[in-house]
């Protein structure tokens, strides 16, 4: 987590909370709002509980487990995207953003069921850190979901096409997304093809989905050393 610290409203905290504070101002009362999944998110939905002590009458939809037990330990009520059938607005992080808005998400291994709800979402915000804003993406391991049954030979054809795949582990172990999924990070390096990556995998057979989030966000909010900054996406 990043350590700065910034003063916002004369409250003293660091960037990921002023700039999930600032993203809050979006949220309005009757609200159906997607709530995102990480570190930063997790600034938001505490603010979000705060609302509804206040009285805000919001429906809420949950992006992970951790999420949805953050949300139930402050009362948030939470529903099924299929009860609600739209999403208001989404706030969430990311991991690495461009000029043009790509993004790259999943680093939690939340990033099916972050896109599915952003998918749904009538307007997308992203939060985050100044240093999450990147010329190119590629820095950041890129975070593909994939089917358990028969992953070593997906692996194997994600080797061989120079995509140095790296099985997610956790304890151990191959880690777990919501959905029962591995999760397969690409190193790709710096600058790599956004248009040729993508193509490729959606054409992997075994492949859930990728962390691309290409140009899907209308605003990103940034938190930076003495303020929060907002920036509009004129897609």
């Amino acid at each position: 987590m990043v350590k700065t610290n910034v003063n916002y409203s004369g409250v003293t905290m660091n960037k990921k909370q002023s700039a999930a504070l600032k993203a809050a101002e979006y949220i309005k009362d009757n609200m159906i709002l997607g709530l995102g999944t990480g570190s930063t998110a997790y600034y938001l939905i505490q603010k979000v509980g705060e609302l509804l002590k206040s009285g805000y009458n919001l429906k809420c939809v949950a992006t992970s487990f951790e999420t949805e037990k953050l949300a139930k330990d402050l009362n948030i009520p939470l529903y099924d995207p299929d009860e609600l059938g739209h999403v208001d607005l989404i706030i969430d992080g990311v991991d690495e953003i461009d000029p043009a808005f790509n993004a790259i998400k999943g680093g939690g291994g939340a990033l099916l069921r972050e896109k599915i709800v952003a998918s749904l979402s009538k307007k997308v915000i992203w939060i985050m850190d100044d240093s999450k804003l990147v010329p190119a993406l590629g820095k950041f391991p890129l975070p593909v979901e994939i089917i358990r049954f028969g992953h070593k030979q997906l692996l194997k054809k994600m080797e061989v096409l120079g995509l140095n795949p790296v099985l997610r582990m956790a304890q151990e172990k191959p880690f777990l997304t919501d959905s029962n999924n591995y999760i397969v990070d690409l190193h790709l390096g710096e600058n790599f093809k956004i248009t040729e990556i993508k193509t490729l995998l959606d054409n992997l057979v075994g492949v859930v989905e990728t962390g691309l989030f290409l140009n899907l966000c209308d605003i990103i909010v940034v938190g930076f050393d003495q303020e929060a900054k907002v920036f509009i996406n004129n897609k």
